[in-house]
């Protein structure tokens, strides 16, 4: 009987949070598939590993026994591949560079990039975009070495990371929409601010629900004061979110750096008052002292005058 490591890492993130939701948006999977990828594993097993019922998720006998026995294997397979990464990164000299989208910040990569080359002169630069549905920007699953991460990061204490950039958020709606008829029917000039207030009754664009705490952080969560907001769409790119705005599906909000990447033929941007500044950084795996990844965010440092975070550094709060 084979196992494979994925279905283990399944089982034992079920067997720690006991509960299919939370466990599958944690894996960025949807709950049927985790369900299904789990029922597979007990038919290999020829044994239940979880009681389900009205009341809940718990562990049968079978499964508390096979809970310690799967984290072992986890952790050696972990550390096998941390080491093959390890070999395979330091044999090409390769830095993976993940972003989930164009920073729109000029001058900031290529300094970055300067003062990196100067530390590691054979080292080469790759850069990968990966999806709105992963907020890690590839940290999580090691597809990428460092990333350009929006705070707050999902399980903050596996990262480090320097705040590379604190930027004003704004609103961006179509310019046909029924908000900016209302905003111009108020006589106010095109730069002219609005109140998160005047904003609360709109449906707005949301990040997947795999992006966790990002989701509601760009949904202004905390300062609703408990009013749910109205999702109009999910959005999981940049293209996404033109398509969505233009078609008047709904608002969205996004740092002041990232207007040019939206704000094209047809969508206009307000700043919003009463919420915190956005917080843009570079992030990197705690423990992870290789060269490469200590060199670039020793870049970062220095091209942008950034502090260091701890393990422990709390994700920013949205102000209310």
């Amino acid at each position: 009987m084979d196992v494979h490591g994925r279905d283990l890492r399944y089982f034992v993130m079920l067997a720690e949070e006991l509960h299919f939701t939370r466990a599958a948006e944690r894996l960025y999977l949807s709950q049927p598939a985790l369900s299904k990828q789990i029922r597979m594993l007990e038919r290999q097993l020829g044994a239940e590993l979880f009681e389900r019922d009205r009341q809940g998720v718990a562990l049968t006998p079978v499964g508390v026994a096979l809970l310690p026995h799967a984290r072992r294997v986890l952790a050696a397979w972990d550390q096998a591949w941390e080491a093959a990464e390890q070999a395979k990164s330091e044999q090409r000299a390769t830095l993976l560079v993940g972003m989930s989208n164009s920073l729109a910040r000029g001058g900031m990569l290529p300094a970055i990039r300067s003062r990196f080359t100067a530390l590691q002169p054979g080292a080469t630069v790759a850069l990968r975009e990966i999806g709105w549905e992963d907020p890690t920007a590839g940290l999580a699953g090691h597809a990428t070495d460092v990333a350009f991460v929006w705070l707050p990061l999902p399980d903050p204490g596996q990262y480090r990371w320097i705040v590379i950039a604190e930027e004003p958020r704004l609103v961006a709606m179509s310019a046909d929409g029924p908000l900016a008829r209302r905003l111009a029917a108020r006589r106010a000039g095109p730069e002219a601010p609005v109140d998160f207030a005047d904003l609360l009754d709109e449906p707005f664009l949301a990040l997947p629900r795999s992006a966790g705490p990002l989701r509601e952080y760009w949904l202004a969560a905390d300062a609703r004061a408990g009013k749910p907001p109205v999702i109009g769409a999910e959005i999981s790119s940049v293209g996404e979110t033109y398509e969505a705005l233009m078609d008047d599906r709904g608002i969205v909000l996004l740092a002041s750096g990232n207007v040019p990447l939206v704000a094209l033929d047809g969508v206009i941007t307000r700043l919003v008052r009463g919420l915190s500044l956005s917080q843009l950084a570079l992030a990197w795996r705690v423990g992870d002292r290789r060269p490469l990844v200590r060199d670039y965010a020793r870049a970062g440092r220095q091209a942008l005058g950034a502090q260091i975070s701890t393990p422990t550094t709390a994700p920013p709060r949205t102000a209310t």
